[in-house]
């Protein structure tokens, strides 16, 4: 099982939020304040970043690119920001360039365990420190980890789904439409999800229809697949839990196929514009609040440290650690803290500057930004 000590992210990391998305589909217009270009961002010490893609999530173009940028800037680092595109050989060629090319740090956000665990080798091999960003890779040598709590992400979507369901009949059943199975961080959101959901499961409060991850976090994919368990059941079902924003909006458009958007409460994950406009229309219960900037100022902090050698700065940094299930070792981490989100505290969403009321409060959602505060 894995273990977890939450690392308080320190004064220096700011304060300011944006968008964490495992299968995002918008970007926020405002960008996040820097270049999302490949290019080197400053002129000390080189650092190389690898993201995994853009085809199921806008998060890591839209919001880790240039967070990640303007974070290795303020470090007086020279970031190399690469994205594999979801190829695994393609991926492995950035990190060969970048160890190549005399990177002091190789930070990586891996397509999957591992070629990230094979990177991280290579990188080794030439005394390259390895951060695994965002995704451990299992069974891999990465020196360090600046995460979320991601059992808590899932506790959290657990949770909403309890409180959506109280009151209702006992015996009311869910559909679990989960992520990609080669991506730790979706073992571990269901892990949080079932210490709340299973206990509802064993005492009949709640019955599991059936619960199915879906390969890539695919949207399209998960819509197809939860449309299949619906008809199977019936057209029966009491609520979803659905691993991202993503995923719930390809439920929910199944759901108004069916005439059951907005009676069936349906959980997500990463505040996205989309997701927090069905939140606001009705059509999702809940979505999880990560901060994808302080992730990114914890990695620059870690990655200034260990381009100077300074591996006891580097450690004070990450004071937490998490649990390599396929490696039986214990990595230094930073994990920053999850935040649930329902209709009744969007306005943090807004508030916090990640996204423009505009792009929320369209005219049919204008009466409801009103209630609820949000200008």
């Amino acid at each position: 099982m894995r273990r977890t000590t939450l690392a308080l992210l320190g004064a220096g990391v700011g304060v300011s939020l944006a968008l964490t998305a495992c299968g995002a589909n918008e970007a926020p217009s405002s960008g996040g304040g820097s270049t999302a270009s490949g290019q080197p961002s400053s002129s000390g010490a080189k650092v190389g970043v690898i993201l995994p893609e853009t085809a199921t999530s806008a998060r890591w173009e839209g919001f880790d690119r240039p967070a990640i940028a303007e974070a290795m800037k303020a470090e007086g680092l020279e970031a190399d920001i690469q994205n594999a595109q979801g190829d695994v050989q393609k991926f492995s060629q950035l990190a060969d360039t970048m160890i190549s090319s005399g990177v002091k740090v190789l930070v990586i956000g891996s397509i999957n365990s591992e070629v990230g665990a094979s990177v991280a080798a290579k990188a080794k091999a030439q005394g390259i420190p390895v951060i695994d960003y965002d995704r451990l890779n299992l069974g891999g040598s990465s020196d360090y980890y600046v995460s979320f709590d991601n059992v808590k992400v899932g506790e959290l979507q657990g949770q909403g789904m309890a409180d959506a369901m109280k009151g209702k009949p006992a015996g009311s059943q869910i559909i679990e439409i989960e992520g990609a199975p080669t991506d730790n961080n979706a073992t571990l959101f269901y892990e949080g999800q079932q210490k709340v959901l299973k206990p509802l499961y064993g005492a009949g409060t709640l019955k599991l229809v059936q619960s199915q991850p879906i390969d890539n976090w695919d949207n399209q994919k998960g819509g197809q697949v939860f449309e299949q368990i619906l008809t199977a059941n019936g057209g029966k079902v009491d609520g979803v839990v659905a691993a991202n924003d993503g995923l719930a909006g390809a439920v929910i458009t199944v759901l108004r196929k069916n005439g059951l958007n907005g009676k069936v409460p349906v959980t997500g994950q990463d505040a996205t514009p989309d997701g927090l406009k069905a939140i606001l229309a009705g059509d999702q219960y809940m979505t999880v609040f990560k901060a994808i900037k302080k992730e990114a100022e914890a990695t620059a902090k870690l990655a200034a440290a260990l381009a100077k050698g300074d591996k006891a700065a580097a450690d004070k940094i990450a004071t937490g650690t998490t649990k390599d299930t396929k490696g039986n070792r214990d990595v230094k981490s930073v994990l920053a803290e999850p935040q649930l989100i329902t209709a009744q505290n969007v306005k943090v969403v807004v508030d916090e500057g990640y996204v423009k009321a505009s792009e929320l409060c369209t005219a049919e959602l204008a009466a409801k930004c009103t209630e609820l505060g949000i200008k």
